[in-house]
């Protein structure tokens, strides 16, 4: 009888220590697909995208932008129409493709999977949305020619810029004032779709 005992509390020991490490087990093996879900990509899998801007926050502002893989993330060029003629705007990557808000609000913030402060792309640390300040001519017309280190195009990593906003914004950024440059409102939105 005491053999019946001690072989129960030494399997109920047994299970006790089995449970105890099946959630580390569990958490090891699942450890390497949460990585991989919130590492960052160094390549595109997407070879062109593009983006239709409309008007945000009351404003006629519109524009289609060419988006291609470049060096260290992504390219933008094009053109975008209905800007106030000879000032300088703010262009971003934001985190989500929502344009549904009539300020545009539903895009959320920059787009910034490293959690770093917000900066001018040339000088880290800076977004992976942080872009250079294009400037509208004297028709309000404002050729796009700029780049965004640290995303890629596709593959859903964490800096996967397909499905995310890019939004106008009626000032300048001032590569400072954290954690949005002071750009002001927003005026233009569109999402980045492959193709």
């Amino acid at each position: 009888m005491k053999t019946t005992i001690l072989s129960g509390a030494a399997l109920l020991a047994l299970g006790v220590a089995a449970c105890s490490s099946t959630p580390d087990q569990a958490s090891k093996a699942k450890s390497p697909a949460t990585t991989s879900r919130t590492a960052m990509a160094t390549a595109s899998t997407v070879q062109s995208a593009h983006v239709n801007l409309a008007g945000a926050s009351g404003s006629l502002v519109s524009g289609r932008l060419t988006v291609s893989p470049m060096g260290d993330g992504i390219h933008f060029t094009g053109e975008i129409g209905g800007l106030k003629a000879n000032i300088t705007h703010a262009i971003h990557i934001h985190e989500k493709g929502d344009c549904s808000a009539a300020d545009a609000s539903s895009a959320g913030g920059h787009f910034n999977p490293a959690g770093v402060k917000h900066g001018r792309v040339s000088t880290p640390p800076h977004h992976a949305g942080d872009m250079d300040n294009i400037v509208a001519d004297a028709k309000g017309v404002a050729k796009v020619d700029a780049h965004a280190s640290g995303p890629v195009l596709g593959g859903g990593a964490a800096n996967d810029a397909i499905g995310r906003a890019v939004i106008v914004h009626a000032s300048a950024d001032d590569y400072t004032s954290q954690p949005s440059g002071d750009a002001g409102a927003r005026v233009a939105c569109g999402v980045i779709q492959a193709g």
